[in-house]
């Protein structure tokens, strides 16, 4: 059986992947959705992107066994990191509809317009955190700014893990991963999917999502 650790975009915490830890379990899998710092009750405005790939490099090195790393939006800065830091501990990288950085890029360079709108707008209250646009779960909390804002620092040792998966979500408008998604498309390292929902598929496609991760263990 494969553990898999699970985590969230911006502003969510491990909720997000309720049904879906639901579903890897009833497979007598071992899902390890993560809150990670800041977005749980407790704030962490200064948390920055090292600090979140900090955290789940310790979740992944408690387990006794490789783990499949799967991070949504946001979670595939953090993948990337946390892969870059120990890929001897991973079996698989599954990005969901989320950033694939390479060595120097931020979240917000490699975002669009729109969204570098958001995070400004988001950030006027305190310029320390994001707050969640309105129409998100009213689970949502505001999101440490710096975490968007740091650039990432990688060797290039994530690219060792044997499996990589991208999965494009095509069911919303303004997306920025879609030119990415058809150049993973190209890459033989890579396996990639198109789901036709919308960006938050842990929630709007578990079943779809689940099938797709239990065919990397």
């Amino acid at each position: 059986m494969a553990s898999f650790v699970l985590i969230p975009g911006g502003w969510q915490g491990g909720w997000v992947y309720e049904k879906v830890a639901e579903l890897l379990a009833a497979h007598g899998h071992t899902a390890l959705p993560i809150t990670l710092l800041g977005l749980g009750d407790a704030p962490a405005p200064t948390a920055n992107l090292d600090t979140h790939i900090n955290e789940v490099v310790e979740v992944m090195m408690a387990q006794q066994e490789k783990v499949i790393l799967v991070g949504q939006s946001y979670g595939g800065m953090v993948v990337s990191g946390a892969a870059d830091a120990v890929p001897s501990q991973i079996g698989a990288l599954v990005y969901v509809d989320a950033y694939v950085p390479d060595d120097g890029d931020s979240l917000w360079s490699l975002t669009t317009p729109r969204f570098r709108d958001v995070f400004i707008a988001g950030a006027t209250a305190d310029g320390l955190t994001c707050a969640p646009p309105a129409h998100l779960d009213p689970r949502c909390r505001p999101h440490p700014i710096g975490t968007f804002l740091q650039a990432i620092t990688l060797s290039g040792r994530w690219r060792k893990v044997p499996r990589k998966t991208f999965i494009g979500a095509f069911g919303w408008e303004g997306s920025p991963f879609r030119d990415l998604h058809e150049r993973l498309s190209r890459d033989p390292e890579w396996s990639t999917f198109a789901f036709d929902c919308g960006h938050n598929v842990a929630r709007l496609n578990p079943k779809a999502l689940v099938e797709v991760l239990l065919t990397q263990v």
